[in-house]
């Protein structure tokens, strides 16, 4: 059983969603807005967060980036909007989902199975260490540095570059990194890969060539495509 907290301004749709995670098992704790559910993340331990972004007082963003300051825990993120700026911004707050409104219960809950199955799940790295000229990752740690300074990544960057400085000179189609970052059970599409890629590109700076896209297949990371 997982204790899920639900936060959206609108009592209808706590409710359904409540109905249907109680049915399967699942603790249910609710906030009205943002900064209740600030609150309540301070107070309480949730396994996954269902957060809405359009609310009174403070908005799903908002409260998804305060609640990153402290914790890592799963969020799945509600909107009526399905516009990519905002799939793009959620992301980068290094949310683990976005379902557009109006959704379909058991396919909210098939994804928060999902998250909770890859969140409780702890992935094994093959090396401890991986050094090329100025870039530095550390697996152990999960570290990054370029020059010796450290990059900031979000837990699904880390996983994602891992796995790809982990398969060095390996092509990867889009289905099997999918598969192995996100899960066999993961409900979204490629433009979730895409995203995570973009971002972390940004992150890496002169070595963002190191990540090649294969028309038509996928990514390989390669450290010779740098040179």
């Amino acid at each position: 059983m997982s204790k899920i907290l639900i936060v959206d301004d609108e009592y209808r749709i706590r409710e359904i969603i409540k109905k249907y995670a109680l049915f399967e098992g699942h603790e249910v704790a609710e906030a009205v807005d943002g900064l209740q559910a600030i609150s309540l993340c301070r107070a309480e331990k949730f396994d996954i967060i269902i957060m809405d972004i359009t609310m009174p007082d403070l908005d799903g963003f908002a409260a998804c980036k305060e609640i990153r300051k402290r914790s890592d825990i799963p969020i799945i993120m509600l909107s009526a909007r399905g516009e990519e700026y905002d799939k793009l911004h959620g992301f980068e707050l290094n949310i683990d989902d976005y379902v557009v409104k109006p959704f379909s219960p058991k396919e909210l809950m098939m994804r928060i199975n999902a998250v909770l199955k890859r969140s409780s799940g702890e992935r094994s790295v093959r090396r401890d260490m991986f050094v090329y000229k100025g870039l530095t990752v550390d697996f152990s740690a999960r570290v990054v540095t370029i020059d010796g300074k450290r990059i900031d990544m979000t837990p699904k960057e880390y996983d994602l570059f891992f796995y790809l400085v982990n398969n060095n000179g390996i092509a990867l189609t889009r289905e099997k990194m999918l598969n192995e970052v996100w899960g066999y059970n993961f409900f979204g599409d490629d433009r979730t890969l895409d995203t995570h890629i973009k971002i972390l590109r940004k992150s890496l700076g002169e070595y963002s060539k190191c990540i090649v896209t294969l028309r038509g297949v996928g990514y390989r990371f390669d450290t010779e495509a740098e040179e």
